[in-house]
C-alpha cells in the first residue's frame, strides 16, 4: 500500500523522534532554526491506518532570482531504508512532493551503515605503508543489506554524491565517522578500551588540576575564541559566533539537553571547550576547540572523558566522535585527529554517503559547476 506524505507539525515530528533510539541531530525540527538561509519543513509518511511511520526534516535553499530550491535532508529522512519497496513507497512520494514545492534537486543522507573497522584495525591500517585509504583496507564487519539499498537507489536514478575537499569533511556530512558503542557496558569497561596514551593523559590532566565543567550561552564567546584558534591551526574555515549562539538557543529550546557546552579550566584559564549533542540514546561530540598553550596538561582528553561519562549517565547507546578522514597517509594533516579518536577504542564506521536526485538536470548541473568552482 502506498504511503501518504504530508507536512507535519513540530510536535508530531518530535513525538515520532521520541519513538526512535537513534535519529540524527540534523533530523529534528530545531535544526531548521539553526539554518536561517534555508526554509525548513517537517515531512511525515502515514500508512493506511493514519499512523505516522516515517519523518524527515527537509531544508529548502532558494536559487537567487528564481523560485526554485535545492532540497536537502541531512542524515535523513528517517524511513524504512531496508524495505524492498523503499523507492516506490517511501522515496517517490517525497520526490513528487518536493518537485511540487519547486525543488530542482534533492540531496539526502541515508543513515545506512556499510562497514566498520575496530580501533585495532584502524591502527593497523595507519601502520601499513601500502595503505592509502581506510576504505581500501579489510573491514572488521560488513553490513550486507547496505548494498541492496544502494542498488535500489541507483536503479531509480539517484546518484551517489562525490566527496568534496578533505574526503567530504568540508562538503555535506561525513561519510566516515568514529563511534564508541556503549550498549549498556559499565563505564569502567569503556575506559579499559582506551589505549594506554588516553588513560595516561586522563590521569595527567587530573593530577595537573584540570577541571571540566558545563557552560552556558554566556560561555560561547570563550568557546569561540579557542575554536577560531583551532581553525587557524587545523586549516579550516570557522563558522561565525552567531551560528553557535543560534544553535544553542534553538536546540536547548527544544530540549534542555539537546546541546551542552563543556569547558576545561586550568589555573583560571580555559584551555579546551567542546559541544555535545543528544537525540535519544545517540550522543555526538559536535565541535571541539583548544589552545596550543599548556597542552602538556592534556585538557582534550579530560574534556572527552567528562563528556563520555555524562553521556553514559544519560543512558547513551553510542558516543559519536563524528567525522574522520579516510586518507591514512602520513602527509594528511587530519591523520592526527583520526589517531586521537581511535585512541578511545570503538570503531570507524562508513555510511552510505549522500545521494542526489536531479529533478531539473539543467539547474542541477549548474549547481554542480558552481560548487566545483568554490
Amino acid at each position: 500500500m502506498r504511503l501518504r506524505l504530508q507536512v507535519i507539525t513540530r510536535e508530531e515530528h518530535l513525538a515520532f523522534v521520541a519513538t526512535r533510539a537513534s535519529v540524527s541531530h540534523m533530523q529534528v525540527p530545531s535544526w531548521g532554526d539553526v539554518k536561517p538561509d534555508w526554509r525548513a519543513e517537517s515531512l511525515g509518511w502515514f500508512d493506511g491506518e493514519g499512523r505516522l511511520v516515517g519523518a524527515g526534516l527537509v531544508l529548502l535553499r532558494p536559487l537567487p532570482k528564481v523560485r526554485r530550491y535545492l532540497a536537502y535532508l541531512p542524515e535523513g529522512p528517517v524511513v524504512d531504508w531496508y524495505a524492498a519497496d523503499l523507492v516506490e513507497r517511501w522515496l517517490d512520494p517525497m520526490l513528487a512532493y518536493l518537485k511540487g514545492r519547486g525543488a530542482f534537486s534533492v540531496k539526502m543522507g541515508p543513515p545506512v551503515v556499510v562497514r566498520r573497522w575496530s580501533a585495532d584495525a584502524v591502527k593497523a591500517a595507519i601502520a601499513d605503508p601500502a595503505a592509502r585509504r581506510l576504505g581500501d583496507t579489510e573491514a572488521t564487519t560488513y553490513e550486507p543489506a547496505a548494498a541492496g539499498v544502494a542498488e535500489r537507489l541507483r536503479k531509480r536514478g539517484w546518484r551517489q554524491a562525490e566527496a568534496g575537499a578533505e574526503d567530504g569533511f568540508a562538503a555535506g556530512q561525513p561519510r566516515y565517522v568514529f563511534q564508541v558503542p556503549f550498549g549498556g557496558r559499565p563505564l569502567e569497561e569503556i575506559q579499559r578500551g582506551f589505549n594506554q596514551q588516553w588513560r595516561r593523559n586522563i590521569k595527567k590532566a587530573e593530577k595537573a588540576g584540570v577541571k571540566v565543567g558545563r557552560g552556558g550561552y554566556d560561555d560561547l564567546p570563550a568557546f569561540y575564541e579557542l575554536y577560531a584558534e583551532t581553525a587557524g591551526r587545523d586549516r579550516f574555515i570557522p563558522r561565525p559566533l552567531p551560528y553557535f549562539q543560534r544553535m544553542w538557543t534553538a536546540l536547548t529550546a527544544e530540549d534542555p539537553d539537546r546541546m551542552r557546552l563543556y569547558l576545561a579550566h586550568h589555573d583560571g584559564e580555559v584551555l579546551a571547550a567542546a559541544t555535545m549533542l543528544t537525540v535519544g540514546t545517540h550522543v555526538w561530540y559536535s565541535y571541539g576547540a583548544s589552545t596550543s598553550r599548556r597542552r602538556e596538561v592534556q585538557p582534550n582528553n579530560a574534556i572527552q572523558w567528562r563528556m563520555m561519562t555524562d553521556a553514559h549517565e544519560l543512558g547513551a547507546a553510542v558516543y559519536d566522535f563524528r567525522g574522520i578522514t579516510d586518507t591514512i597517509e602520513e602527509s594528511n594533516h587530519l591523520l592526527g585527529l583520526l589517531r586521537f579518536k581511535a585512541g578511545a577504542g570503538g570503531e570507524a564506521v562508513e555510511y552510505l554517503g549522500e545521494w542526489d536526485f536531479p529533478l531539473n538536470r539543467v539547474l542541477h548541473r549548474a549547481l554542480d559547476l558552481y560548487m566545483a568552482r568554490r
